[in-house]
C-alpha cells in the first residue's frame, strides 16, 4: 500500500496547494530551467564536500545531500505541475523504455 505523503501525485498536489495560494503563481518554464540548474548545483557542491576531495569551509552553511535532493525534488515537482505533466504518467513511461532497453545491457545478480 502506497504512503499518501509520498505518493508522487499526492506530492504535486501538495506543491500546488502551496504555490496557488500567490497571485505570482509558478515561474516560466525557463526560470524553473535556471532555478533547477542552480539547485543541481547546489546538490553537486555537497555531493563533492562529502565524497569528493573538497572539504566544506567553516563559513558555509551546513545542508546535507539530503536537503538539495528534496530541494531538486521540489522544484521538479513544481516544474511538472506548470507543464501540466503527471509525473507518476512521466515515471511510468520512463521505467518501461529503461527496463525494455537495459534489461541485458549489465550482468545481472546471481540469485
Amino acid at each position: 500500500m502506497t504512503n499518501p505523503s509520498t505518493d508522487v501525485t499526492a506530492m504535486q498536489e501538495r506543491v500546488d496547494q502551496f504555490i496557488s495560494q500567490f497571485d505570482e503563481g509558478y515561474f516560466s518554464p525557463l526560470a524553473m530551467m535556471a532555478r533547477f540548474t542552480e539547485e543541481i548545483g547546489e546538490l553537486a557542491r555537497e555531493v563533492n564536500h562529502y565524497h569528493g576531495e573538497k572539504p566544506k569551509k567553516n563559513s558555509e552553511d551546513n545542508n546535507t545531500i539530503e536537503d538539495e535532493v528534496g530541494d531538486v525534488f521540489f522544484v521538479l515537482l513544481s516544474f511538472a505541475n506548470a507543464l501540466d505533466i503527471d509525473l507518476s504518467e512521466a515515471f511510468d513511461r520512463a521505467m518501461s523504455k529503461i527496463e525494455t532497453r537495459d534489461q541485458t545491457r549489465w550482468t545481472k545478480k546471481e540469485e
